[in-house]
């Protein structure tokens, strides 16, 4: 059975990650240079409180300082919160979970947060490396126990 069959009834909040790693409003430029080294993190998500205030990823680092990752433009000490965007970023929890891959693959997207109606992170929508369907938080539990 393809992976598209078998999410075919599954909606986005079925396939999430429901406990994402999550950043404050005062993480700063520093921290999510040094965050998004790790080449598993692919956004780092600022909250305030459960709402999501950005998603921030290699390419904000990028578009700011016009060059590679490390040499974003601003001083490593000033809060990073300015640097991401919401839009396109994020996804609805009832979305369906198929949709939403094709979607993912072909924007070549490998994360989306899942946020509710108010703004509040719910979890985080994980494109596995090879694409062929979503991490879960075992997965994720896992690496982090190999990492050790």
């Amino acid at each position: 059975m393809t992976t598209m069959a078998l999410l075919a009834d599954v909606t986005v909040a079925e396939a999430m990650v429901r406990h994402p790693k999550v950043h404050g409003a005062a993480t700063t430029l520093g921290e999510v240079r040094r965050i998004l080294t790790d080449d598993h993190v692919h956004a780092v998500l600022i909250v305030a409180g459960r709402r999501l205030v950005t998603v921030i990823e290699r390419v904000d680092l990028n578009r700011a300082s016009g060059a590679d990752p490390d040499s974003a433009a601003g001083d490593d000490d000033q809060p990073a919160v300015s640097l991401g965007r919401l839009t396109g970023r994020v996804v609805a929890p009832a979305a369906s979970a198929a949709d939403t891959l094709r979607a993912m693959t072909s924007a070549g997207r490998r994360r989306l947060a899942v946020v509710d109606n108010d703004g509040a992170l719910l979890g985080l929508l994980c494109l596995k490396r090879r694409g062929n369907g979503f991490c879960s938080d075992d997965d994720v539990r896992a690496r982090r126990l190999d990492s050790r």
